[in-house]
């Protein structure tokens, strides 16, 4: 089985040999270079043609984000960001980053390789499934339906993983103050889902917050599960939703868990309910989704396209063994009724994670960016950095 090639990218030195010592002890990942800067890093891709880069955020001479910005329209590859809590590591999502993994604060060496190793590997392998075309940010159009009927009743769940950030922006984006209740899990570290939700908030008509205990599932909000080691639930007290905030043990290999939630969901709204899986790794969320439907809501997941070209991984792939609805990332969903008084939602699965097409690097398909050799009779990216 062929090994997936990785160029780490890191200024730090100890830290670029860290993550080549620690990546290279699984057999599955084929440390090719290591690289300093933005400059170095594009020589190394020109010269060993990586599936998937490592980059840190905060480099000298030239960001991560700004190298990002550069790279991916003349030679578009999946890529996993190093960064440290800050909010600029949604600007690389939005650049065309994959995933990203938080930089860990350990001192001794021994954790900091344990945690890498738990951490890392598992991204770099479903980042190399994505198939990276030219980022196009498509919008979705919108229509005049809307919630006329008292929906206090009705609740929306959305759970997604890698690749999900920019799924979710997208889709709530579109979201009007009339939209019932919504609430989310997203795979994410701790300290990043208060950025993220902040973030959003300045984005979109709806009120994007982190969840906190004993909040209220209203109109006009979403509400994101915190990073950590607490999972959320969503209950129903005195005809309200309310979520239940608890610190618990990972289940499906996640805390929070979009089982857990969409579980929760089917046990209190039942019918009332419309259960959204977006992007997964491993099974999580599958289950949950499954009980959901059993309980009568609606269920939805993007639409795998060809057994080659998915980037859903595992997750929606088990969904689609056991939902209503298939519905093709891009395409909007108008007018869904979601129970017998036929209420509709305005919601619209529109997703940058489009990009993930089965665009390759060959000739025929790329001309922009690529230049003959006089040496060779192949393509070689030519990326210009200024």
């Amino acid at each position: 089985m062929r090994r997936i090639r990785v160029l780490v990218v890191d200024d730090s030195m100890f830290f670029r040999e860290l993550l080549i010592k620690t990546l290279s002890k699984d057999p599955a990942l084929e440390i090719v270079a290591g690289a300093r800067d933005a400059f170095e890093a594009r020589d190394a891709i020109i010269k060993y043609r990586p599936d998937v880069m490592t980059l840190d955020v905060e480099m000298p001479r030239m960001s991560g984000i700004e190298f990002l910005r550069k790279l991916m329209p003349q030679y578009p590859m999946p890529v996993v960001m190093i960064s440290s809590v800050s909010d600029k590591v949604f600007d690389a999502l939005n650049a065309g980053a994959v995933d990203f993994m938080a930089k860990p604060a350990y001192r001794d060496g021994k954790m900091l390789e344990e945690y890498i190793l738990k951490e890392l590997p598992v991204k770099i392998k479903i980042a190399s499934t994505a198939k990276i075309g030219n980022l196009k940010k498509t919008i979705a159009p919108t229509c005049g339906a809307s919630m006329s009927v008292e929906n206090k009743d009705l609740i929306v769940a959305i759970g997604a993983s890698t690749g999900g950030t920019e799924a979710i922006a997208t889709i709530i984006k579109d979201f009007d103050t009339d939209i019932p209740g919504v609430v989310v899990v997203q795979h994410m570290p701790a300290g990043f889902t208060e950025m993220y939700a902040k973030r959003l908030n300045d984005q979109c008509r709806v009120l994007v917050r982190e969840a906190k205990h004993g909040d209220k599932v209203v109109q006009g909000q979403v509400l994101i599960a915190p990073g950590g080691d607490s999972q959320m639930r969503v209950v129903k007290v005195n005809g309200s939703y309310q979520i239940d905030l608890k610190p618990g043990p990972k289940v499906s290999g996640h805390c929070p868990s979009v089982d857990v939630m969409f579980e929760s969901v089917a046990q209190c709204a039942k019918d009332r309910a419309l259960g959204i899986i977006l992007t997964g790794m491993g099974g999580d969320g599958a289950k949950g989704l499954l009980a959901m439907h059993k309980a009568g809501a609606r269920t939805m997941t993007a639409a795998i396209t060809s057994a080659k070209t998915f980037f859903i991984f595992k997750s929606p792939f088990l969904a689609l063994l056991t939902i209503k609805n298939r519905l093709p990332i891009r395409q909007p969903l108008l007018h869904t009724n979601l129970n017998p008084r036929s209420l509709y939602y305005n919601i619209f699965i529109g997703s940058r994670l489009s990009r993930h097409t089965n665009t390759t690097r060959s000739p025929a398909r790329m001309r922009m960016g690529f230049i003959r050799t006089e040496a060779s009779d192949t393509y070689l990216p030519q990326v210009t950095l200024r």
